[in-house]
């Protein structure tokens, strides 16, 4: 089994599942919730057929709040989402809308400031900074007795770096179709999908470090192709057996969690895909120094036509 023969064919692969999401990032952003943005976050379940949004808007109006985005949830119930509000206020909001004769429940309030929401901003993009950092320099110095030992902390990071783009732009697409929101839990997702994904990388490329030192007279991308397959079982297994786990969980663990649960199961999909067929075959690229012949094969095909 060729896989690192077949490195580039991967590569366009992985460009054809990022580029989407890329497109939809740029094109609609981040559909950021209110741990964020700040502002107010009200879910009610109605007994009935809920409010018009004109109504809702109308109450909140009269109270002094803006509405951002009302959203119909399961079946008669709706997530409305404003400026930031006290515990006052919503108690007046919701009296509002029950001499509407509304008959819910309160299923969930939150409220974010618009300066705590900047404050989780900046602590998780230096979380995922720190965490990307420490991989780097953790692989530098576990691989420092093998050649070029830096190729293998910076491949684990653009493995992973592959990864997050899958994620995050899966997201916008997922925000654009069906209303989803980027929170708290989608960074903790994120942080364990990269954990995942530098995990799986590991593993490759220690066997590659076990094979170069047993055999030492074949050629470099011959023996990272070797370690690809005798690995290639384990990857699989391990993974799968956390797919089929969060594959249940969201299907049956309700709603609160499903968003979280579908973050995890498109990046350990990513994860497995990059530890395999990004990874290794990026050190046998930087290896080879392939970069310089790129340009020069179009040349010679543009001076053949």
């Amino acid at each position: 089994m060729n896989i690192v023969g077949k490195r580039y064919w991967f590569f366009g692969l992985s460009l054809l599942i990022i580029i989407p999401g890329l497109i939809a990032l740029l094109l609609f952003g981040l559909p950021l919730a209110i741990d964020f943005t700040g502002g107010s976050l009200l879910e009610l379940q109605f007994t009935s057929a809920p409010p018009a949004e004109d109504t809702i808007r109308s109450i909140y109006a009269q109270h002094g709040v803006e509405v951002d985005a009302v959203q119909n949830i399961g079946q008669n119930g709706l997530q409305i989402r404003s400026q930031e509000m006290s515990d006052q206020t919503r108690a007046d909001i919701l009296s509002a809308l029950r001499e509407q004769d509304s008959q819910f429940t309160e299923l969930q309030f939150s409220s974010v400031s618009a300066s705590i929401s900047a404050e989780v901003v900046k602590q998780a993009a230096l979380t995922v900074f720190i965490a990307t950092g420490g991989i780097l320099l953790y692989l530098w110095y576990a691989f420092r007795q093998l050649p070029h030992a830096f190729r293998y902390g910076a491949a684990a990071v653009l493995a992973m770096l592959h990864d997050v783009a899958v994620v995050v732009g899966t997201a916008a697409i997922l925000g654009k179709l069906f209303g989803w929101e980027v929170n708290a839990l989608f960074l903790t997702a994120l942080l364990t999908v990269i954990g995942f994904s530098v995990h799986d990388t590991i593993v490759v490329f220690d066997r590659i470090r076990e094979n170069l030192a047993r055999q030492r007279n074949l050629p470099y991308e011959a023996i990272v192709n070797h370690s690809i397959v005798q690995t290639l079982t384990r990857s699989i297994n391990t993974q799968l057996t956390a797919f089929f786990m969060l594959l249940a969980l969201a299907l049956f663990g309700g709603l609160s969690v499903v968003h979280f649960v579908v973050a995890l199961i498109i990046g350990i999909l990513s994860g497995t895909y990059s530890s395999i067929f990004n990874a290794a075959p990026i050190l046998v690229v930087w290896e080879n120094r392939e970069w310089r012949t790129w340009f020069r094969r179009r040349r010679a095909i543009r001076q053949t036509v």
